[in-house]
């Protein structure tokens, strides 16, 4: 049961630093947002079920539980809010220039 515990929280840590990773890198608040998004409910997912499966069945991990549930929820819907505040106000996308 470690060694599976194990794997979900580096699985959850990997997305958590490739997250990271796109905010620094992308080249606008649409695509970082969406880096962010993804990165942070997979991560934050995969290390509660990891905490979930190391607590054992207790009332721990329904906690962990409806943790996960509530970001899995309310995460999207952030990140689809603050793009589409974003995207009223005129931030345009931005557009790769084509040489030619």
């Amino acid at each position: 049961m470690d060694g599976v515990t194990v794997l979900f929280l580096a699985g959850g840590l990997f997305f958590f630093i490739t997250a990271t990773i796109g905010l620094l890198r992308f080249p606008d608040l649409y695509t970082r947002l969406h880096a962010t998004g993804k990165g942070d409910t997979l991560g934050a997912s995969l290390i509660l079920l990891g905490l979930g499966l190391y607590s054992g069945i207790s009332t721990t991990t329904a906690k962990l539980l409806i943790m996960m549930i509530f970001i899995m929820l309310t995460s999207p819907v952030a990140t689809h809010t603050i793009s589409r505040a974003v995207y009223n106000k005129g931030v345009k996308p931005w557009v790769r220039e084509v040489d030619g």
